[in-house]
């Protein structure tokens, strides 16, 4: 059974209640931007402290994708977003109180999983609800919702640090959360397909012995862009959300007032980037351009400006960083297409897939750049070297990435779905 038809009011309803969740789902996972200098001289954290710190977040998050798509496709998506964001509150609650380096990372831990669904939720509604030219114009103004809530861990957040300190900040995210919840109880229709038993893979299928991923992780659509999800993806990800910050301070050499102004630009320039692919990709997709064409003209841009960025080091401040995101944002249209290559009933399972490999590619990238920092100026690299060569490696695997999609553009796409058609 199919969920029953929305009213545009309703449409919109819906969608701002999702949106609402997700604000605080992205602020959460790039506040540690802002606070890495609070952390640093409060706990005297590394760099690869600060990665594994933000990165635990990540890691949290990606191990929820694989049975979050699977409850998504079983349960709902009002039900399962509504479980996981009880934990989510938690995790605030013990972030607020915890005194110690692995137990604010356990915190991040419990924070990452319970909001892994604030996004998987929408698009797998999305899926069943909308034609395909409105779930691309949703999945993009979902991620403008996402770059405000980025938005809002900058500046905000270094406004409100005196008044509330970062533990009371986490308590009012904590019933911020609460909130969020008790308005998708309210607003968010019912999961009538979970309701009426209809199981997103018959018993005894191949799809059901195998959770439906057999079959999503070798198509070749993901196949062909899963690289690109974890280095370029998962790599904007990691530097919008940590490493952003610390190139402004450790360097550009600004202060953290100056750095969060950076990171709000940074954010803000996201925002509209986000809010301009909401606008075109339905005109895109009624002239034919797909999502695979928009990725193989597109993503040489944030390439050359990562080298460009590296080359000019102390030069490379906010703004070329923000011109490195918006760039990096052609990316974006690889996650609608990856669900839309699969019928409604295994749309919760690749949009968790392919979120799986993103948010492995952001805890690995977080915490590998820190690594190599550490690891070059132990060498005896200088702080400005170090990040240089970290972002210039990052920057070769992006490239990498990149070939192997191009590698790929050949290969015949099975039109397992009606929706098959914008991908080419």
């Amino acid at each position: 059974m199919n969920e029953p038809a929305l009213s545009p009011r309703g449409v919109a309803a819906v969608f701002l209640t999702f949106a609402f969740a997700y604000f605080f789902s992205a602020l959460l996972r790039a506040v540690t931007a802002t606070l890495a200098p609070v952390f640093s001289s409060e706990l005297a954290l590394s760099a690869a402290d600060l990665g594994l710190l933000a990165g635990a977040y990540f890691l949290g998050f990606s191990a929820l994708q694989l049975p979050l798509g699977s409850a998504l496709d079983r349960h709902g998506p009002k039900r399962t977003l509504l479980v996981l964001l009880a934990v989510a509150v938690i995790g605030c609650a013990a972030f607020a109180l915890a005194g110690s380096l692995p137990a604010l990372a356990a915190a991040r831990v419990l924070i990452g999983a319970g909001v892994a669904a604030c996004l998987m939720a929408p698009l797998t509604a999305y899926r069943r609800l909308l034609s395909v030219p409105a779930q691309l114009r949703a999945n993009s103004w979902m991620l403008m919702t996402g770059s405000l809530g980025m938005l809002a861990s900058t500046l905000p957040v270094q406004w409100l640090l005196p008044a509330l300190g970062w533990r009371g900040l986490f308590w009012v995210l904590a019933g911020l959360l609460a909130l969020a919840m008790a308005l998708i109880a309210w607003v968010v229709p019912r999961d009538v397909r979970a309701a009426a038993g209809d199981a997103a893979a018959p018993p005894g299928s191949a799809a059901a012995a195998a959770g439906g991923y057999r079959s999503i992780v070798r198509h070749p659509l993901f196949v062909r862009t899963a690289p690109l999800g974890f280095f370029v993806y998962g790599g904007l990800v990691a530097v919008q959300s940590l490493w952003a910050g610390p190139w402004l301070t450790r360097v550009t050499g600004v202060g953290a007032e100056q750095a969060a102004q950076g990171l709000f630009a940074i954010n803000l320039a996201m925002l509209f980037a986000f809010m301009t692919w909401g606008a075109l990709m339905p005109r895109l997709v009624h002239r034919g351009i797909d999502a695979v064409r928009l990725m193989t003209w597109g993503l040489p841009l944030p390439l050359a400006l990562m080298f460009a960025n590296v080359a000019l080091g102390g030069d490379a401040g906010a703004a070329m960083w923000a011109a490195w995101c918006v760039a990096c944002t052609f990316v974006s249209v690889s996650q609608p297409a990856v669900g839309a290559a699969f019928p409604p009933a295994l749309a919760g399972r690749a949009l968790s897939a392919f979120n799986l490999v993103i948010f492995s590619g952001v805890f690995c990238i977080q915490w590998g750049i820190g690594l190599a920092i550490d690891a070059l100026r132990d060498f005896g690299a200088t702080e400005v070297e170090a990040f240089r060569l970290a972002f210039a490696g990052f920057g070769a695997c992006c490239v990498a990435a990149y070939l192997w999609f191009l590698r790929g553009r050949d290969a015949a796409l099975p039109s397992v779905a009606p929706d098959m058609r914008i991908l080419s």
